[in-house]
């Protein structure tokens, strides 16, 4: 098991399989040093975990929780292409679409649930440049989607 994964459980997560892609793409491609992932949403077991707006339907902690399901599965796609998480030197960027009802302003809080795993898992390989983006809907009604950019070691 990687340090990644022993840090995870820890916590008491586990990395799930990689969620199948719902559409023609797949989960996460790798481009010389960098791993980009396709926006991950929060699947569990191949079930979405929610629908609906947050700020109306879904409150923003319960968001926050789903961010953090959404950066699980961005893991478990990186894993996917390089075989071993503790490979992972620099999670470069992170972007987060939050699905909002028209009044709700609080995507960076939202976000934070992908990006404060991420840190806490990771430590300073975590930390990254982020957008957090509110949008009028997202694939199957999701609240949240998540994609992530990182930086592998060289020749891993």
């Amino acid at each position: 098991m990687s340090k990644v994964e022993e840090k995870l459980a820890e916590l008491g997560l586990t990395l799930p399989e990689v969620a199948p892609p719902v559409a023609a793409y797949v989960p996460a491609v790798r481009s010389g040093d960098h791993v980009f992932t396709s926006g991950q949403l929060p699947m569990v077991a191949g079930k979405l975990q929610h629908t609906g707006k947050v700020g109306a339907e879904v409150t923003p902690e319960r968001a926050k929780a789903l961010a953090q399901i959404c950066a699980l599965n961005a893991l478990a796609a990186v894993k996917s292409v390089i075989g071993d998480l503790d490979r992972v030197e620099q999670v470069v960027k992170v972007v987060g679409f939050v699905a909002s009802a028209p009044d709700f302003t609080g995507q960076p809080a939202v976000i934070n649930g992908a990006s404060e795993l991420l840190g806490e898992v990771l430590g300073e390989a975590g930390v990254h440049a982020r957008s957090a983006v509110g949008v009028t809907v997202l694939p199957l009604d999701a609240p949240v989607e998540v994609e992530i950019q990182v930086r592998v070691r060289a020749g891993a």
